[in-house]
Parts: structure tokens; sequence; C-alpha cells
């Protein structure tokens, strides 16, 4: 009996401690609306010296997705994370934790790491050092009233009047997210949401020296300061400043030299000017005239022959380079200059047999220059706009994923872009009636994977060159395809650079652009942004879907009419009655029949959301193409795994589908 009475008590014991702490751990936000995907934020406590590496690794984020407040001590994070609605109707976004240190139950391991701030549906189970876990953090999603909602766990000292100070929001709308009947009566350690119109937080620096990851500790703080912050020396640092004076001495000497040399310059080149004005603008095209390219490390072709310094180096046909174009010409990379000559004898005289296809601004015809394949865009001298705007924006961005400039050609009356070939053409061929145009059609990873390519050449100019670029075309004849299949962005004529305004970027302008692709602001007000570059992105994605247009036909009232409508609107109606993957019958009718039903249905589904979200109509809540990189990738992981539970049985494998 006693035996039994010490082995009872600790059991006891336990499970009331564990029960205690799963009532302290909040309830995550309901929702209706199991389609929605918002971008949200979460307040996570860390030290002053928080280690970067390892937030990312706990919230699955990349650097810039953190921010920081640098007004609170200890301070807090901000991560930026993609909120969903998942199937049981509630927020929560997902991560997963590695363990470090010690063993232990996941449980306790989670609330510390995470302080409160995470749901773990099973508590009781162990977990071993290196074991992975599948975590639910509590997030939310704004009902239109505000732009975000950041999940923040309330510490000792906290109340509604602090929070509304402290974030700039008004205490009723606090309130009113959480449900609060007054102001009074918030529950330490539970998760409440803040209302947000925008980012949280300052960009975080990593200006100060932190410490590897360190394994959890039972404080909700899980990082540690380094020693060696805490002792500065006292001396005067007269070695540095005598050291900064000469440095300083020697960089404005150089400063002087270099206006001398450019007075001298600008005054020779004057006197060139007031000589000749044609001899100078013949100077300049002799120097683009170099060996080198437009950085086409596998165009290998050096032209190694003199020009002569003659502008009539090509028989009757006089080279004139656009003048908006000379102003920037060493501004950028240097492409590969041809001759008229060469184009004609590349294209065969512009044989019709050569003939691709007709672009917006040209046509495109198929050429051999220096034993390689390339693309080669005819286009009349009035458009010299476009000419300028590619040449501009493909000699400064480079990415497997965006087409390759190689060079250039111009006479009096024709304008000539070299392009690497792509021998598989343009994506609209392959989705829109393809065994007219002698293509069988895409498989489903095929056109996963090519939205993905798409999505990364996208994210690229939006975010990772040095200035950011606004495509202002994306639709399916503008996206190529390689001989594996791999998708490449082209035609940047109506590329523009973004500029800075106190909304963020954009580029105030005509609207132009294809009719089906055009965001609604952009009809609007003229405003090319990132999003609506998002928003063609989305039509894009409905179109590998259904394989439909844009702008797509549908039977009318009378069996001899029919009306034209928009893609978007037939999706959007057909995902209205599709509530999830399991219940899609309106959304499998718009799946393009020529996959006879060879796709994985989950897949579909998150494909048609992620989608939906693209074309939103308010710009705010679409993703940006960062996240839209993310979906698809997760959506290619899950695509394939589906693909190899067929085992090989599949027509998948058969040879009967391109792009595998």
């Amino acid at each position: 009996m006693v035996n039994v009475i010490q082995i009872a008590i600790p059991a006891i014991f336990f499970l009331l401690l564990n029960i205690s702490t799963i009532n302290s751990i909040s309830a995550p936000l309901n929702c209706s609306d199991t389609a929605r995907l918002c971008t949200s934020f979460i307040a996570f406590k860390a030290g002053p010296n928080a280690a970067i590496p390892l937030v990312q690794s706990m919230f699955d984020v990349f650097p810039e997705d953190v921010t920081a407040d640098e007004s609170s001590s200890p301070g807090y994070l901000f991560i930026r994370k993609n909120c969903s609605c998942l199937y049981d109707k509630e927020y929560l976004a997902n991560t997963t934790y590695t363990v470090r240190g010690r063993e232990g139950f996941v449980k306790a391991m989670i609330d510390r790491a995470y302080g409160g701030l995470a749901s773990l549906p099973n508590s009781t189970r162990r977990a071993q050092v290196g074991a992975v876990i599948s975590v639910h953090l509590l997030c939310g999603c704004s009902s239109g009233l505000w732009n975000y909602l950041m999940s923040y766990v309330i510490e000792e000292g906290d109340s509604v009047e602090s929070l509304s100070s402290r974030f700039g929001v008004s205490m009723d709308n606090i309130e009113t997210v959480n449900g609060m009947a007054g102001p009074n009566g918030v529950v330490l350690g539970d998760v409440y949401y803040i209302p947000l119109n925008s980012a949280p937080g300052q960009p975080y620096l990593l200006n100060k020296e932190i410490s590897p990851i360190s394994p959890p500790s039972p404080a909700p703080a899980i990082f540690t300061v380094s020693a060696t912050q805490e002792h500065h020396s006292t001396r005067f640092p007269y070695g540095w400043v005598i050291g900064s004076i000469g440095v300083a001495l020697f960089l404005i000497g150089i400063v002087l030299l270099l206006c001398v040399l450019l007075k001298l310059l600008s005054a020779s080149s004057s006197n060139i000017q007031a000589k000749d004005p044609n001899q100078f603008i013949q100077h300049k095209f002799q120097m683009l005239k170099s060996s080198s390219f437009c950085a086409s490390r596998k165009f290998l072709c050096f032209k190694s022959e003199n020009f002569k310094n003659s502008m009539g180096d090509v028989g009757d046909r006089r080279v004139n380079i656009p003048n908006g174009f000379l102003a920037d010409a060493f501004d950028m990379e240097k492409p590969m200059v041809f001759t008229f000559d060469e184009i004609i004898s590349a294209t065969d005289s512009f044989s019709e047999s050569n003939l691709l296809g007709h672009g917006t601004y040209g046509s495109v015809y198929y050429g051999f220059l220096c034993d390689q394949e390339v693309a080669i865009k005819r286009m009349t001298a009035t458009k010299t706009k476009e000419f300028t705007a590619e040449m501009k924006v493909l000699c400064k961005v480079h990415h497997s994923s965006l087409v390759e400039l190689i060079g250039y050609a111009a006479s009096n009356d024709e304008l000539f872009l070299v392009y690497e070939y792509a021998q598989k053409g343009a994506l609209k061929n392959h989705l829109h009636d393809p065994q007219s145009k002698g293509h069988t059609s895409l498989s489903w990873i095929s056109r996963v994977q090519i939205a993905l390519d798409a999505a990364r050449g996208l994210e690229y100019i939006h975010e990772h060159t040095r200035n950011h670029y606004v495509h202002r075309d994306i639709k399916t004849s503008n996206i190529l395809l390689d001989s594996a299949f791999r998708a490449k962005i082209s035609d940047f004529g109506l590329a523009k650079l973004l500029v800075r305004t106190s909304d963020g970027e954009a580029y105030a302008t005509k609207v132009v652009g294809t009719f089906g692709y055009l965001a609604p602001e952009y009809l609007r007000d003229g405003l090319a942004t990132t999003k609506s570059d998002v928003y063609a992105f989305g039509v894009v994605l409905f179109e590998l879907i259904s394989g439909k247009e844009a702008i797509t036909n549908m039977e009318g009232i009378s069996a001899n009419k029919s009306e034209r409508r928009s893609l978007t609107s037939i999706m959007l109606g057909a995902l209205r009655n599709s509530p999830n993957s399991m219940s899609m019958i309106s959304l499998k009718e718009c799946v393009d029949p020529s996959l006879m039903n060879l796709y994985p249905h989950d897949c579909v589904y998150k494909l048609a959301v992620l989608a939906k979200e693209c074309v939103d109509e308010d710009p705010i809540l679409r993703p940006d193409m960062k996240q839209v990189v993310i979906s698809l990738s997760h959506i290619l992981l899950s695509s394939v795994e589906w693909e190899a539970t067929l085992a090989g049985n599949s027509q998948v494998f058969s040879g009967l589908f391109q792009g595998r």
C-alpha cells in the first residue's frame, strides 16, 4: 500500500503540473476562411545580443524578416511570418524546432524556447538531442481594419494602456481585436494580438559580437552575452587618432587630384565637341565596341577583329546608337556589338523559316552567331525607348531565371538585341492548345517548377539587385523555357527602375502591359509597384492550373454566342465554392483537362489559394515575391513526394508528358 502511494503522489503531481502549464497557454485565434493567408508579426522577447541564426532557425525565416525594438530592454524582436487559417479553423503559422542541449519533455522545451508563443498538439512526448519538432506559432490575420496583427505575450507591468502607447495604436482597437470588455484584466503570460498598420521595429543590425547557438535554459532568454564586451580600455586611443588623421589627409589629396584630372578631361572633350559633334559620338561608340560583353559567360565568342575608326564599317548602313543610351553607356557592363552584316548572316536575311514570333515591340528570329544559337529581336528605330530600357536592365541584372542579353546591333532604321536562345519557346505555347503548336502537355511537376523559376527571377529584380525594378509585363508569352523546361523571364522593354516614395517603392507612369494581367490599382492610378507584378504573376499561376488564357471565351446564354471573361474572375468563383482540398469540385472543373487527373489535389488547391492571394484587390494584402517563392518551394516538394508515391506506375513517368 505504501509503495502504491509513493508511486501515485509523483504521478498526480506531474499531471497537475502538466494541466496547469497547458491552461497557461493561450488558445489560437479562431478563423472561418480556410483559404486565408496573410502576413503577420510575432513579438519575441530576446536578449540584447540575440543570435540571429538561431532566431531564423526557430521561426523558419530570413534575416530580413527580423526587425528589432531598440527602445525596450531586454529587447524584442519582431518576426514577419505567413499566417494561415488551418482546417481546424485556427490561425497558426508553421515552423520547426531542433532540440539542442539535453533531452526532455517536448512541451517544456517549446514553452521555454518560444515563451508562450507556440502551440503544441502532443505535449507528453520526450525528445532526444537533434530531434526536429513541428511547432505551431500563434498568429492572426486582420479582418481588414488593419494591415497586420502581431502576437504578443503579456509580461509583468503590461496593460492595454501601456501597449497602446508603445505600439501607437488605440486602446479601443486592442480591446476589439482581443474581444475584451474593457481595458482591465489582461492575463500575465497570455498571448494578445496588437493591430498594426505598418511593420514594427527597425532593421536588425548585427553590430554586436554574438555568441554561437546556445542550448535552451529554464529562462525564456535563450541567448548569451559575449564576455569580450564586458571589458573596455580606458586609455585614450592616440594611435587611432593619428592614423585616422593620416588617412583623411591621404583621401583629401586623392580627391583634389581627381578633380584636376576631371577638369582637364572635360576641357578636352569640349574641344572635341566644338570641332565635330559627330566625331565625339563616334569616339564613344568605338569605346563601346570593345571585346567585353554583357556578363554572358556562356556565350563564348570574343570579337577579335579591329574596328575601323569610321562609323561606316557596315557598308551603306551607318550604325546609330540612341542618344538616351549614350548618357548611361559607361554606367553598365558593356554588351557585345555586332555589325548589321553579322545579323543578316545569322538570320539568313531574316528568313521566314527563322521567325520565332512577334513580340510587343518587334519580331524575334532564330540565329546562329559564333557557333552559338541565339534569339535576335528586330525593332524599328522608333522603339529606341524600349531598346534602351532592355539594355539598361539586362546589362545590370544576371540570374539563371532571366534571359541573358548577349549584345546588340543597329542601323539607320532598325535596332537589334541578341539574347540567349530558349529552345522550348514561350510558356504560352505549351499551355494554350499545345497540340496545334506541336507540343504535348506539361506535367504537373513541370508546371510547378516553371512557376518557381519565374518567381525566383521576379524576386531577384524586386529585391536583390542594387537598384530594384518592376517588370510591368509579366505574362506566359514572356516566360521562356530552355531545353530542360526551366523558365526564364524575358522582354524587359517595359521594365522600370523603382523610385522611393512616401508609400514605398513605386513608379508613376502611363498604363502599359497586357489586358488580363493588369492590377486594379495600376489601371486606376498608373502606379507601378512590385505588387502589380505579383498580381500578373497570380494570373500566370491560374493559367498553369487551368490551361486557359488570361482572357478566355465562356459559353453564353445563347448556343451560338460566347462572352469573354477574365480568367481571374472564373478561378476566384471556383475557389469560393471549394472550401478545401477535400471539397474542390468547382476547382477541379477548372483544372487543365490535359493533365488527365494526374496531379495531387492538395497541391493544386494550395497553388490556387496562392494565386488568389497574389490577385487580391488590395495590394497590401498580396504576398511579396519572396513569400511566393517560399510557398512554391513547399508546393514543389509536396508534389515531388506525391509523384514518388506513384512508384513509376503513372503516365507521369511514361514519357507522355514533357518537362521531366
